[in-house]
């Protein structure tokens, strides 16, 4: 594929999520803004959120792993569905009841101010670093593929494409992106339903006979439960998914604020069951995609070396699958990138000045106008920590970057798991102390567990380990009695 051709291809699809801007941006009120005035038809919220979950890199990387893996990743998909029945049934009904915009405000209600500001900081800080991280993978794979043939600079490539972004978010926010996200996750299961038949018509495959080499490729075992020292052991892995969807889901702005716009609970609650069933079949067919396009690789005797995240870009983009899958992947990869970096822009600057600024949806022209300036102000930000990343250029950095967003949701989950379990008041200035030193605490834990544990080295079980930690300080800065607050068991 030719860079003009792709850029061409990425410019016109930003006009036309512009358009669905202008038609839903027409309300420019901070209620539309942070809650769609809470307007919003449920299967178009659910439809839309698997776009938003399944961001740019999941779009390289799942078909990839299939040759290390198989399809063990569909345990810890299984493990996300149970997360998400958990928001719906837990987190969900508190949320409406105490009618927020911000999920954040559920801290202050439950404990304090600043524990409020305290959780509404670790989500800023988490959610910042691992967008910003998530879209540089992503804006690299474009930049190589096609900017740099153009003659632009990264940084030129990154700050374009982030304001184009902010185009179409800084007027209607979360209401506008409920269509967008909609028009992102058809774009990108159409690249891969595409895909798949693309290579279904070179190899004479009927529909029939490709069903057949998925289930007999050798790549398509999901359950693991013979060695539970095995990463891919399923209960470790069910666990897994379950409690990062509701660290990262549940108790994240940016998922919740979708959820939240639903015209009632029973809405949002229904719009939660089948998004998860959705997101199933998407992954799924992502999975399905590895399968076959490593098949498809060796069959052509492509280079063996080509693996994991490099497998899908060198197939689409070398011209072995022809000028539309090309086509079709470069706007799959564009709209899963930018359906999580819009959904991100939007959360990050709704808990900004709901959390900090004590910005209502009912704010007047004044505070709307701050809000587009906070909106602007996370752009820059965002735009100039993926810049930074390009300039690192060490893969080991960066890495270690994201991974301590990642120790970030850890004091979240300790936060709300604490305050839904107990009764017992906290000592709100000491909060934010404890959710500091948990995230150190776990880091010391995984460094040395190996020395005191047998080798054991903790996986994405940390997460677990860092609320416990957080659970552990709560309980000695709290005191008992004190009456149930509205988030309390």
């Amino acid at each position: 594929m030719s860079p003009l051709l792709a850029a061409g291809i990425i410019f016109g699809y930003f006009l036309l999520l512009i358009g669905i801007s202008l038609r839903t941006g027409r309300d420019d009120s901070n209620a539309a803004f942070f809650t769609a005035r809470r307007s919003s038809p449920w299967p178009v919220v659910a439809f839309g959120m698997v776009g938003a979950s399944l961001s740019g890199v999941t779009f390289i990387s799942v078909p990839g792993w299939v040759a290390a893996n198989q399809f063990s990743y569909l345990q810890f998909v299984a493990g996300n569905f149970i997360g998400y029945l958990v928001i719906a049934h837990v987190l969900l009904p508190l949320y409406y009841r105490l009618n927020l915009t911000s999920i954040y405000g559920y801290l202050e209600t439950r404990f304090g101010s600043l524990s409020h500001r305290t959780g509404a900081g670790f989500f800023l800080l988490s959610r910042l670093i691992g967008s910003a991280f998530r879209l540089y993978l992503v804006a690299l794979v474009l930049h190589l593929a096609v900017f740099a043939a153009l003659g632009l600079p990264f940084w030129v490539s990154v700050l374009g494409t982030v304001l184009l972004i902010w185009v179409y978010t800084f007027r209607g926010g979360i209401r506008t992106l409920i269509w967008t996200d909609t028009l992102q996750t058809a774009a990108l299961l159409l690249a891969v339903v595409a895909t798949l038949w693309t290579v279904k018509t070179q190899l004479g495959w009927s529909v029939g006979a490709l069903v057949d080499h998925i289930r007999t490729s050798g790549y398509s075992q999901w359950l693991f439960l013979d060695d539970w020292r095995d990463p891919r052991f399923l209960p470790k892995q069910v666990l897994a998914g379950m409690f990062i969807t509701i660290a990262m889901a549940g108790l994240d702005q940016d998922m919740m604020q979708k959820n939240l716009t639903c015209r009632s609970l029973g809405a949002a609650q229904r719009n939660m069951f089948w998004f998860s069933v959705v997101f199933i079949g998407a992954n799924l067919l992502f999975l399905s995609l590895g399968a076959v396009l490593y098949h498809f690789a060796a069959q052509i005797g492509l280079d063996p070396a080509v693996t994991g995240d490099r497998l899908y870009p060198a197939l689409a983009l070398g011209g072995h699958l022809g000028t539309a899958a090309a086509v079709l992947f470069v706007v799959g990869l564009v709209a899963a990138a930018y359906s999580s970096a819009d959904s991100a822009l939007t959360a990050l600057t709704t808990s900004f000045c709901v959390d900090f600024l004590r910005m209502g949806p009912d704010a007047g022209a004044a505070a709307r106008r701050t809000r587009q300036l906070v909106h602007l102000g996370v752009t820059v930000a965002l735009a100039l920590l993926i810049i930074t990343f390009g300039a690192l250029d060490n893969a080991s950095i960066i890495q270690k970057v994201f991974e301590v967003a990642g120790y970030t949701y850890g004091p979240l989950l300790g936060l709300y798991a604490f305050g839904l379990a107990t009764r017992r008041p906290v000592r709100d200035r000491l909060v934010p102390v404890v959710c500091l030193l948990s995230p150190v605490l776990a880091w010391v834990f995984k460094t040395h567990s190996a020395a005191f544990l047998g080798g054991y080295v903790p996986g994405f079980e940390l997460l677990l380990i860092n609320a416990a930690f957080t659970c552990a300080g709560l309980w000695l800065v709290s005191r008992p009695g004190g009456e149930a607050s509205p988030g309390a068991a």
